[in-house]
């Protein structure tokens, strides 16, 4: 995979053992690189030194790509070791480790622990494994622990088949684009 924007633009990242693994929660499924494009253009005018959260990191390609095209902080989340420590490597390869923070937690205790630390955050992207329940788990807790920035924005991908809610309390889906079997799903703050 390679950065397709920004200061890293051109850089290959994603070591190539982080692909073998195709089991349960170690399976790992990359955002395809035209998925990626069409994120940071729907994000673009929110990104400059934006706090930025990459939940269910995986290879870190979300992060990075922030990372380079201006995030300010960017946080990555990978419950897999092996992934948050490759995350690790590649973010030192780029010299950014001043603005990064990288945890190896499982979605639901990282939100708790940011919540006691009533930390918040510009951008939420989240990618959980499509075939798992994991956005009905954490959407109700970003709601309940309202890390998400007033003004913010929560991006979930999934599968296409998967139907997503209108409305979560204050969190309203503003927009859906589909790109193949992609899915990528906008939600803000109302009220």
């Amino acid at each position: 995979m390679r950065i397709s924007s920004g200061k890293f633009k051109g850089r290959e990242i994603g070591e190539k053992r982080l692909f073998g693994i195709k089991k349960g929660k170690d399976e790992l499924r990359p955002t395809p690189s035209k998925v990626r494009e069409a994120l940071f253009d729907i994000l673009r005018s929110e990104l400059e030194g934006s706090c930025f959260l990459d939940l269910y990191a995986g290879t870190g390609a979300i992060g990075i790509e922030a990372a380079s095209r201006g995030a300010g902080r960017i946080v990555f989340v990978e419950a897999v070791r092996f992934r948050s420590d490759a995350i690790e490597r590649e973010i030192k390869k780029v010299k950014f480790e001043a603005r990064v923070e990288i945890h190896c937690d499982e979605a639901d205790t990282f939100l708790a622990k940011v919540s006691r630390a009533s930390e918040h955050f510009d951008i939420i992207f989240a990618d959980p494994p499509y075939a798992s329940e994991e956005i009905e788990k954490i959407l109700p807790l970003i709601e309940e622990y309202g890390i998400l920035d007033v003004k913010g924005v929560i991006v979930f991908e999934h599968s296409k088949k998967k139907k997503m809610p209108e409305r979560f309390g204050t969190l309203a889906c503003k927009r859906q684009y589909r790109y193949g079997d992609t899915m990528l799903t906008l939600y803000r703050k109302e009220g």
